[in-house]
């Protein structure tokens, strides 16, 4: 079994990698940087230095590997779309020689239905059928909200110990600690069972609403903490306002109108597989408030 990561250094790919090379799989990297792939060299994991969207690096890293995980970054550019519809088509010629590829997408991306629509988490459909396409065995990955997001209201929650959202703040939704996600995703590279054309979720232990968050939040950090809702217009012009390219906040506007109208709830049906072990309240204790304190 040998198994190529394009992402070792990320909150997910870091975890899948150090489980994978833990159950002694042969594991190939692609990184862009070789001093921070030299520990994960030095445990044994083959090297490929170089951009995923270079051909000769994806042909140099697929050589004798029978399967992949494939992280799209959060690599914005203008004309986001074209951008990621090269890449996949990209991705379609390169990995035909793969067995089986397990990639990441997100909860709602099966609802994309325009250009545009869903914002980043719509594109991450079209790299799910560019593996379908040229691939006989890919397992989309679809996790809820990551947690991890949460750390970018920390200057909110220090400031007038607020989290701002669109989302009607006592409408419940999935969350998941990316660590979860790492998880469960070597799990499934590890596990030799599975064929076809599959889509799981990869979700917490139960929904939660924002007003949930904020108290979760505020019992960690031992401050109150209230949840507001604002417009889809005040968010963007927020995001404006700290610096986002106006590209960013038109990509990040449609997924948040896409949260509003429904499109971003999980079809996916929760099972043992989808259903992680990390709850809000610990993720906060655990991950947020060390971060309060630090900063």
């Amino acid at each position: 079994m040998s198994i190529v990561v394009n992402t070792p250094h990320s909150h997910i790919g870091r975890i899948i990698v150090d489980q994978l090379l833990a159950a002694g799989a042969a594991v190939t990297v692609i990184s862009r940087d070789a001093e921070r792939a030299a520990p994960l060299a030095a445990r044994g994991a083959r090297v490929v230095i170089g951009s995923i969207d270079d051909p000769a690096t994806l042909d140099a890293a697929f050589q004798g590997a029978d399967q992949f995980f494939w992280l799209t970054p959060p690599h914005f550019v203008p004309h986001q779309a074209q951008y990621i519809a090269g890449l996949a088509d990209l991705l379609n010629s390169k990995a035909r020689g793969l067995r089986r590829v397990v990639v990441l997408s997100s909860t709602g991306a099966h609802n994309r239905d325009t250009e545009g629509h869903l914002g980043p988490v719509g594109l991450l459909l079209t790299i799910e059928e560019a593996f379908r396409a040229a691939v006989p065995h890919v397992l989309a990955l679809r996790p809820a909200f990551f947690m991890e997001n949460l750390l970018r209201d920390l200057p909110t929650l220090k400031g007038p110990g607020a989290l701002f959202t669109v989302a009607p703040i006592d409408a419940p939704f999935p969350m998941v600690a990316t660590r979860d996600i790492g998880q469960r995703a070597a799990e499934a590279l590890l596990d030799p069972s599975w064929s076809g054309h599959q889509y799981r979720g990869v979700h917490g232990p139960h929904d939660v609403t924002y007003r949930q968050i904020a108290d979760a939040i505020g019992a960690a950090i031992g401050r109150p903490i209230q949840a507001i809702q604002v417009t889809l217009d005040q968010a963007k012009a927020g995001m404006a306002q700290a610096g986002l390219p106006p590209f960013v906040v038109e990509l990040y506007g449609n997924l948040y109108a896409g949260f509003l109208d429904g499109r971003m709830t999980p079809a996916e049906p929760r099972d043992a597989f989808s259903t992680t072990a990390t709850d809000i309240e610990t993720f906060a204790r655990t991950v947020i408030a060390p971060a309060f304190q630090a900063g």
